[in-house]
Order: structure tokens, then sequence, then C-alpha cells
């Protein structure tokens, strides 16, 4: 979110109208990831979710832990009544193909909420998985409970997502405030 032009991504009505339906409130932000799979840097996502959120400081609290340090910022995993107040949106430079390793999720399964990683393999062994390859310039909501993977890429061409993730607000709760990443 550092980055002047994808902090104004971020802020664009367009995008922020998006996350605010799914929010129910104001959107707000707070981190940003880019992900450029390509032929030279092309890697395999195993399924999992996204359980971890940067915050301000560290606490003990019931269901958040264990904790990290990435580039500077705390990280913990979080409770699902966190987590469900966060919404990401995929927003595609390129094209996703069956080819250049899109996202795969299974529809549905962030309802089965935070799964441990047996969890996770077995809810996938079970339920029906779906390709979702996306036109350049096209968005894609997700949650962060979602199960979801990618494989590799079997092109040559690229695949660029700038995944950015919104809350209903900054503070959690008094003394639970996520970090701007």
């Amino acid at each position: 979110m550092a980055n002047a032009v994808v902090s104004a991504l971020a802020a664009d009505r367009r995008l922020l109208a998006t996350a605010e339906k799914e929010t129910g409130a104001q959107a707000v932000p707070f981190r940003a990831t880019f992900f450029d799979k390509s032929w030279q840097a092309n890697w395999l996502v195993a399924w999992h979710q996204d359980t971890a959120l940067p915050l301000t400081s560290s606490f003990d609290a019931l269901g958040w832990g264990p904790w990290s340090n990435k580039a500077g910022i705390l990280y913990a995993h979080a409770p699902e009544w966190a987590l469900s107040r966060i919404v990401a949106l995929r927003v595609y430079l390129d094209q996703s193909t069956n080819e250049n390793g899109p996202l795969r999720v299974v529809p549905g399964s962030h309802a089965a909420g935070v799964l441990t990683d047996d969890g996770v393999r077995e809810y996938v062994q079970a339920h029906a998985q779906v390709e979702c390859p996306v036109l350049r310039g096209g968005v894609l909501t997700m949650r962060p409970l979602l199960i979801h993977a990618s494989s590799k890429s079997q092109s040559r061409n690229r695949r660029r997502v700038i995944h950015i993730e919104y809350t209903d607000a900054i503070e959690l709760k008094p003394g639970i405030r996520l970090a701007i990443a």
C-alpha cells in the first residue's frame, strides 16, 4: 500500500464500491500483494486459506496466533470473526488462462470456517474445484477463507495480479488494529 500507483488503484471508486458490497460498510484497503507468475518465476501454490493478518501490535487473545514478523510487520493467524470482515479484490493485469497457472477455488468453502491443513485437504477431496480464468483488466472477488490454489504455468504468458485486501474498519476490536501493508 506504500506504492502510490497501488494505493491509487485500491482507492478507485469502482473497486471500493465492489468491496463495500461485500463488507456491507465503508471499505478500507489495508494490504496489497503483487503476483507476477511467468515462465522464469513459476511456482505452485498448494490448497490453503489466507488466515494471517498484518497487525500494528501483538496482544494475547483467544484465536490469534501464532505470530510472525515479515519485513518488519507483525502477522498473526486470525479467528474466523476477524477474517469474515475481509474481502480481497484481485485485479488482473494480464489474462489468466487455463495454461498460465490460474487461481483455482473450492466454491463456498469460505463458509466452512478456519480449517487445519488436514481439514483443507479433506475438504478439497470431498468438493469440486473450479479454475478461474479472468480477462486482462478483470477483477475477481474472494474471501480469505475461500480454499484456493494455483498450478505452475504451462505457458510463456505472464499472469500478473494485484491482490488488494479491504476491511470494514482498521480497528477490528479495541486493541486489535490492522497494519497497513
